[in-house]
């Protein structure tokens, strides 16, 4: 092995092996180390990315091993707070791709104990939550003053993100209103439309990502996240399944102030699911690791990718690993 960082990635399911394809290919990652509640699972992963990967026979609880540079979480919801806690004791920063609010909650809580470790621990590093919150944290970098921010989501990569998707469509949803986070009723389903081949797609509100948003962005009046509704119009008939290349699309809307002008600014995202929320699972692991440097901010604490972010850079960052972003810019309103 060169001299370079050491990763450990947890969880080898979609979203962990396209982070670790992103990781093995990124010079200044020497050495990947794969763990997984399946080791015949992160056996194989390694096998496909060899000769800078081998596997880990780890889990919470058990000693982490010595060297690491950063830690890259892909496991199922909840699990992901155990990984962080080890990580946190051993003063090593983690980023994890969880996207629900039971997850996200957990991670949040570890915000004292991170802070007075002086370590980071990046939430919700996948589409959206991920990648919707440094679009928008690109599109605020161009205006004066944010008003709202509205992220719409399709697609899930693999059977956690499927059961994830679940999850949050089941529970109460929530929003910012007023500058106030608060739960919300169900409403109607609202038409969103995503980029080609996705179109319009049947959107309703859910609660994730929400919250990190509303810190990303404490002056913003209004923050909602709304999900597309997949072809099974009830939660119960989803497959339990998902096929990791199954698309996946965002939509992200900035209202601001430039000036005396109220401004919009959209972004669009089409890519596979699991593709993109591995890129950027990955880029942020990467950048942890010291091997892309200038993409995060130096803070400690519990943070969203919309906080910490150098969006510009990360951006340019994910669109020569091939996931790109479409911009559309709103007529200036006075």
């Amino acid at each position: 092995m060169t001299d370079g960082a050491t990763v450990l990635l947890v969880g080898a399911g979609a979203v962990g092996g396209r982070a670790a394809r992103q990781l093995v290919e990124t010079p200044g990652i020497a050495r990947l180390l794969v763990a997984s509640r399946d080791l015949e699972r992160a056996e194989r992963l390694s096998t496909v990315m060899a000769p800078h990967a081998e596997p880990l026979d780890w889990k919470p609880g058990r000693p982490l091993p010595g060297g690491l540079s950063a830690i890259a979480c892909a496991l199922r919801t909840g699990a992901d707070a155990a990984v962080a806690q080890a990580a946190i004791a051993a003063g090593i920063p983690i980023v994890s791709a969880g996207d629900d609010s039971v997850g996200l909650a957990g991670l949040e809580v570890l915000d004292g104990p991170a802070r007075a470790a002086g370590v980071l621990v990046a939430a919700g590093a996948g589409l959206a939550p991920g990648l919707a919150d440094v679009l928008a944290r690109h599109a605020s970098d161009a205006l004066e003053h944010v008003d709202e921010v509205g992220v719409a989501r399709f697609g899930a990569g693999g059977e956690a993100c499927v059961a994830s998707s679940r999850r949050a469509r089941r529970e109460r949803p929530a929003e910012v209103r007023d500058g106030l986070l608060v739960p919300t009723k169900r409403t109607g389903h609202e038409l969103v439309w995503f980029p080609d081949p996705v179109g319009a797609q049947e959107c309703q509100l859910v609660a994730p990502g929400v919250a990190l948003l509303q810190h990303a962005f404490p002056d913003a009046q209004r923050v909602s996240v709304r999900m597309a509704e997949p072809e099974a119009r009830s939660w119960w008939q989803w497959p339990r399944k998902a096929d990791a290349e199954s698309w996946g699309a965002l939509r992200v809307e900035v209202w601001g102030r430039r000036g005396r002008l109220r401004e919009v600014l959209v972004y669009g995202v089409i890519e596979r699911t699991a593709i993109a929320a591995g890129a950027v699972l990955g880029v942020t692991a990467a950048a942890l690791a010291g091997a892309l440097p200038g993409l995060l901010l130096p803070e400690v604490g519990t943070h969203g990718l919309g906080e910490i972010v150098a969006a510009r850079a990360f951006l340019a960052e994910l669109a020569g690993r091939g996931v790109k972003a479409a911009v559309f810019e709103g007529v200036p309103v006075a």
